[in-house]
């Protein structure tokens, strides 16, 4: 009987540990959008801001200022978990993903407001709402990161021929 409760929980963790990334969107130690559309579970929170808060407009979107202080407050409080240039880190995810990028702002201020404890995410009410508005300004203004290939060959190779012509590159 130990030996099948040994294995069963030896099977749930290795099968946890390959099945986890895949359903959080995690690769490489990182948080990412899926592109096979689980990506959704990640940046599922959004969906959930009431159509109340997500009616609400950035007081400060037309504000140059905004962005720039936004950056500060990014950097203080949020780049340890979602990377410095917000393209996800080991606990949080891609703020540069379409899902965040066209969020309606009022959304991406409750989920700042509320935070997603359950997944690490800090509860910043405490953050007066002008700074908490600021980070919403300097996280829509840094728009969507192309996807990149996943095995594009490096810039400075060079294709060989079949043959292994001594011609030059063209």
């Amino acid at each position: 009987m130990r030996i099948r409760i040994a294995g069963f929980s030896v099977s749930v963790v290795v099968l946890g540990a390959w099945f986890a990334p895949a359903v959080y969107g995690q690769q490489n130690g990182k948080f990412t959008a899926s592109q096979d559309g689980k990506g959704a579970l990640v940046y599922g929170e959004l969906a959930k801001a009431p159509d109340k808060a997500r009616g609400k407009r950035n007081p400060l979107e037309k504000d140059p200022e905004a962005v720039a202080a936004g950056r500060n407050l990014f950097e203080q409080h949020c780049a340890e978990c979602h990377g410095k240039s917000a393209e996800g880190g080991k606990k949080g995810p891609n703020l540069r993903v379409a899902e965040v990028q066209n969020a309606e702002p009022g959304a991406i201020f409750w989920v700042l407001t509320n935070g997603v404890v359950r997944k690490g995410m800090p509860v910043w009410s405490k953050l007066p709402e002008p700074q908490r508005w600021q980070l919403v300004s300097y996280i829509k203004s840094m728009g969507v990161v192309p996807a990149r290939p996943v095995s594009a060959p490096p810039a400075n190779s060079q294709p060989h021929s079949a043959m292994g012509s001594s011609l030059p590159p063209h």
